[in-house]
Order: C-alpha cells, then sequence, then structure tokens
C-alpha cells in the first residue's frame, strides 16, 4: 500500500517519534472522549484509593484515535511503569513469560494488536490476568510436569482494530472495556491548537478550521496534515521571528488562504478523501454501475488487499455516507455521486 497522508495508522515516516511528542500526559491534556475520560476517572479514583492496581482495560477503535495515548495516561495517572509491545511480536509462550516476569508491581503492560496474538500464548495469559500465575509446562513427554509462577498484582492494557477477532475468553477477562469514536471537529480544533503551540507553528483560527475539516476526525490525520501544511507554509508564506532571544529560528504564519493551498496540493478534498477514496467511489460507480460490488471483487478491481479495504479505507466513507455495506456487496450512495460530480443513473439533474 502506498505511503497516504490521510492514513490512520502510524506508518508514514517520522510519525512514531512526532505522535510521541505531540501525545498528551495527563487525562486532562485528551481532548474529546469525554465518557471514557470520565469512566476512567472513576475507575482510577478508586483504585487509588484501595492502594491496588486498576482492572485490566480493553480499548478498541479505529487507528489513530488515541488507544496507544489513552495507555500511557493511565499508566502515568497511577504512577507506574508502563511496558509497551504487539500482539504478533510475542511469537512463542516464552516470549510472554520473559516479559511478566519482569513486571513489577503496579506496572502496566500494553500490548497492541492484541486480537494478533498467538492461540497459545492467549492461553497463557488466561491465568495471567485472572490469578497473577503463570502456568509453564517444562519438560516433553512422561517427563513433562507443569510449573506455576507467581507474578506480581500488574494491569494489562490491549488495544485493538478488530474487536471481532478477540476470542470470547480473553475479552471475558477484560474489567473495563471502552469503545473510542471518531471525534468531533471542535475537538480536533483544540487538538490543533495545542499541536501548535507545542511545534511552534503560529496559525490562525480558520486555518485550524480547515485543516480539521479535511483531518477525517482523527487526531493522527489532523497532526499529520499540520506539519505537512507547516512545511508548506515555512517555504511559500513571509516568516516571522521567534521569540526566542538569542537565535535566528522563524516560525511560518498559516493563514487560511495557505492552507487550503497546502490541502489542495496535498490532493485532500474538503471531505478528507484522497485520491485512493475517490478511486474507491469511482471504481464502484464506473465498473459496477454504483455496486453492489463484493469485497473480493473491488479488491482485484482496485490493486487492494481486502482487508485495507474493509479496515482502513470503509470506515471513514460509511462514516460520511459516501458507502453501504449490503448483504450483496458495497454500494456508493448519492452523496458520493455528488460529492464525485457524478450523474446517477435514473436521477435527472
Amino acid at each position: 500500500m502506498e505511503e497516504r497522508i490521510i492514513a490512520p495508522t502510524a506508518e508514514v515516516k517520522d510519525d512514531q517519534v512526532l505522535d510521541y511528542t505531540l501525545r498528551p500526559r495527563t487525562i486532562h491534556e485528551f481532548v474529546g472522549q469525554r465518557e471514557i475520560k470520565e469512566n476512567l476517572n472513576i475507575l482510577m479514583g478508586a483504585a487509588k484509593q484501595r492502594k491496588e492496581p486498576i482492572e485490566h482495560v480493553l480499548l478498541y477503535g479505529n487507528p489513530g484515535l488515541g488507544k496507544t495515548t489513552l495507555a500511557h495516561i493511565i499508566a502515568a495517572e497511577m504512577n507506574s511503569a508502563i511496558r509497551t509491545t504487539a500482539g504478533p511480536t510475542i511469537e512463542r509462550v516464552g516470549d510472554l513469560a520473559a516479559i511478566l516476569t519482569n513486571l513489577a508491581h503496579n506496572d502496566v503492560l500494553f500490548i497492541d494488536e492484541i486480537h494478533r496474538l498467538n492461540k497459545s500464548v492467549e492461553e497463557v495469559l488466561y491465568s495471567a490476568m485472572e490469578e497473577y500465575a503463570l502456568d509453564l509446562i517444562v519438560g516433553k513427554g512422561p517427563a513433562a510436569r507443569t510449573l506455576r509462577l507467581d507474578l506480581p498484582r500488574f494491569t494489562l492494557i490491549g488495544a485493538t482494530t478488530r474487536m471481532s477477532l478477540l476470542s470470547s475468553p480473553l475479552r471475558d477477562r477484560f474489567g473495563a472495556t471502552y469503545h473510542l469514536n471518531f471525534y468531533t471537529e471542535e475537538d480536533i480544533e483544540k487538538i490543533l491548537d495545542r499541536s501548535a503551540k507545542l511545534l511552534n507553528v503560529k496559525a490562525e483560527p480558520e486555518s485550524l478550521k480547515a485543516i480539521a475539516s479535511r483531518s477525517r476526525r482523527t487526531p493522527r490525520v489532523a497532526n499529520r496534515l499540520l506539519r505537512r501544511v507547516r512545511d508548506f507554509a515555512q517555504v511559500r508564506s513571509p516568516v516571522t521571528k521567534s521569540q526566542a532571544p538569542s537565535d535566528l529560528v522563524t516560525t511560518a504564519l498559516i493563514t487560511r488562504d495557505l492552507a487550503l493551498e497546502a490541502l489542495g496540493y496535498l490532493n485532500v478534498d474538503l471531505h478528507g478523501l484522497d485520491e485512493i477514496d475517490r478511486r474507491l467511489l469511482t471504481t464502484i460507480i464506473e465498473k459496477f454501475n454504483g455496486g453492489p460490488v463484493g469485497l473480493n471483487t473491488l479488491a482485484a478491481a482496485t490493486a487492494e488487499e481486502e482487508a485495507t479495504i474493509e479496515e482502513i479505507y470503509e470506515p471513514y466513507l460509511l462514516q460520511l455516507g459516501f458507502l453501504d455495506r449490503t448483504t450483496r456487496g458495497r454500494v456508493a450512495t448519492t452523496k458520493a455521486y455528488e460529492h464525485l460530480g457524478v450523474k446517477k443513473p435514473g436521477v435527472l439533474i
């Protein structure tokens, strides 16, 4: 898959480092997801009063909405050390055992993409979560025996974009489960305002509104667009001297017109769609008369993987109302025709 400026995943170069730089450190700095924050405040407050770790937490939702950020915030609020790993990297039971036995009391273990855990690893995790014990089989054949290791009281925070792929036994062992929704444009504007200050970027409110409207209601995309617009402004706009008394650092002023010019240059339209999104909709309309078309057929026609279409492209198009999922396949809606400026068959214009 080619690199996309509006991709919600953190695969664009340097995103991991910059995401960490802009990441909120406390629950009060975290913008949006109001209900989740309220519930977490109660969960953490009660655990602090009891002087014990919080229950295991499962976070799920689309990429880029703040699951990793929330995990780090929970650890910080609980004054806990956090150990971060990902489901695909824990290949063997021994890998999990090494991680768990190195945890201390009240530590947080964060497993991203937890739905991709190996089945044998997942089964060992059950007793670790429920009984804070690790059951290992030592030896083979008739001489094999079970060894139980006691573990410190820790908190497991799991994150997943595919809740349906999580097994029921693992899902049931989490004491709290939270679904992160797409953000409102108002919340995205607040996030952009905070990020602009951290990046020492001067931006007019209207320019942040223009970026927010194209951010696909996703903080990671919003911050990435801000950085690209900042680069564009640095080259194209007049600069102002930094307030720092000693150096010659200059800061570009991002105006609304300049932001719109930059976003046009990046090929991101008013609704945050890029060339690939538009190609997906155009393929359904032009090659399949608007649908319905099956996912595997659509993947072949667009030269994209089925999982990529289903997990990355479709969620936002469904949110916008540009795409419908039916029992017979994917269908382009009237809104999609209007957005692309294409006449819908049977509709008089």
